[in-house]
């Protein structure tokens, strides 16, 4: 387990390592998530990958471990809003309003990606 946990933090670490020294516009653990998505895919497609943190569902036991105690990484962020009180109370209605705002800005760039894909299909089915 300890060593399939290093193959996550591993390949975390790359994709970090790879977003700074390129320079690229997108966060290192997404990075790091295609790696280990690459690697996961090898270690199905070549026997040889089967072995060691990767074999015998090593890493998914792992990530299990980790999902299974995700709440417990949001401690931090509800101390520092309860730090923040003070400036909640004096900006919140601003505060609320950009909150419903991305909401629904978010919501709305789900359908139209979802209507844009779905179009997209429907041009290939019918080919």
């Amino acid at each position: 387990m300890i060593a399939s946990l290093g193959v996550i933090l591993l390949c975390q670490l790359f994709g970090e390592g790879l977003v700074r020294g390129l320079g690229l516009p997108l966060p290192g653990p997404v990075i790091g998530l295609m790696l280990l998505l690459g690697l996961l895919l090898l270690r199905d497609g070549v026997g040889a990958f089967a072995r060691g943190p990767l074999g015998d569902g090593g890493v998914e036991n792992a990530s299990k471990g980790l999902l299974a105690h995700l709440s417990l990484m949001f401690v931090p962020a509800g101390v520092g809003v309860v730090q923040q009180l003070d400036m909640i109370a004096a900006h919140g209605i601003a505060i609320a309003l950009v909150l419903a705002g991305s909401v629904l800005i978010t919501l709305l760039v789900t359908v139209l990606s979802f209507l844009a894909a779905a179009r997209l299909l429907s041009l290939w089915v019918s080919r």
